[in-house]
């Protein structure tokens, strides 16, 4: 059976970090806490799983304290989470089991990461993660910000999930990394410029948005899930700015990279309901519809739009054609995926009294 060491980077995590560790505290073999400056009880509460606490001084460098993190490993492979992060208990069986069978040879574990919820808590995003290294592997972490491991080898993925439970943001902290990257000259990679642009976004900077998803999308060396997130991010920057005859080019542009998807169709779904030229729109919530969600969960995917997003809005557009009926069924349709939604049963309720 092989060995693992728990490797986490904290800060100012008192909330969180003790859900985090007891969820796997029986599973791993050590645990390893690299704090980079709380000011809380972050460290007092780590004392009651470990006595591996390091302290790393704050560099603007996510990449250089995780490399830190795993340089104080000693066991087979390296679990690595962050303190928000949690495994339920249907996984937490899951990773016993892999750790227990797990082939010597393998040098990579993919598993789910579920990054986002709803207020139902059903699932809004997750992709995969490469989440247990072999350590003999020697992986390091690249980029300060948004920070990701090259790996190579033999990679399986588990079904295990891993599951984010975000109480808190920091809004400009990822921008002002990258900010001070430019300022210092560094070159950005196209990786560099998806992420920039999508802080520039997230702080309705639409300027600065458009003009790094450009330039990232132009330099034609993206990965393909990035630049079908650019073409979506593009789009959304050019509806603030209104700019409706480039958000169209955006989303038509996200063809380049692959067959459609139901993010990208819902896109322009939204495109022409918002001009109300409804049958247009149909076309492309139902093509939604008809599309096989992906398998391979390395990219990104948004699960409402693979289902939920495209029957609520069909079922508004056949209303707004006059098609009672159409609407009526989509509706019962969105209500498998969300059957306590506002709007479902909004819609029940009016359907009801046009029925009488």
């Amino acid at each position: 059976m092989i060995t693992i060491s728990l490797c986490m980077i904290v800060r100012n995590e008192e909330d969180n970090i003790s859900k985090c560790l007891i969820s796997v505290r029986d599973i791993v073999d050590e645990i390893i806490i690299v704090d980079t400056g709380s000011t809380d009880k972050t460290k007092e509460i780590v004392g009651l799983f470990t006595n591996e606490i390091y302290d790393f001084e704050w560099i603007n460098d996510f990449s250089a304290a995780r490399n830190f993190s795993f340089s104080k490993a000693t066991k087979d492979y390296i679990l690595w989470l962050d303190a928000d992060d949690v495994l339920l208990e249907a996984d937490r069986i899951k990773l016993k089991r892999v750790k227990e069978i797990l082939d010597p040879s393998i040098d990579v574990v993919m598993m789910n990461y579920n990054y986002a919820f709803d207020e139902k808590g059903n699932v809004l995003l997750s992709h995969f993660r490469e989440r247990l290294l072999k350590r003999a592997k020697n992986f390091l972490w690249n980029d300060p910000i948004h920070e990701f491991i090259s790996f190579e080898g033999k990679v399986v993925n588990s079904d295990i999930t891993i599951t984010h439970k975000k109480s808190h943001m920091n809004n400009r902290r990822n921008l002002n990394i990258l900010e001070a990257m430019l300022a210092e000259g560094k070159e950005f990679s196209p990786r560099n410029m998806f992420y920039y642009a999508r802080e520039k976004l997230n702080v309705n900077e639409y300027e600065g948005a458009i003009e790094y998803f450009n330039k990232m999308l132009d330099s034609e060396k993206g990965l393909p899930a990035d630049c079908i997130s650019s073409c979506i991010y593009l789009a959304k920057a050019y509806k603030a700015k209104n700019d409706r005859k480039n958000m169209l080019k955006a989303l038509i542009r996200s063809f380049e990279y692959d067959t459609p998807r139901a993010e990208i169709c819902c896109q322009l779904g939204y495109y022409y309901k918002d001009i109300e030229d409804y049958k247009r729109a149909i076309f492309w919530f139902d093509l939604a519809m008809k599309l096989e969600k992906p398998e391979s969960k390395w990219g990104p995917i948004l699960h409402e739009y693979w289902g939920f997003i495209p029957c609520i809005e069909l079922c508004l557009c056949y209303y707004k054609l006059g098609n009672i009926d159409e609407a009526i069924k989509f509706n019962d349709k969105a209500a498998e995926y969300k059957p306590e939604h506002p709007s479902v049963l909004q819609n029940k309720k009016a359907f009801g009294n046009i029925k009488n």
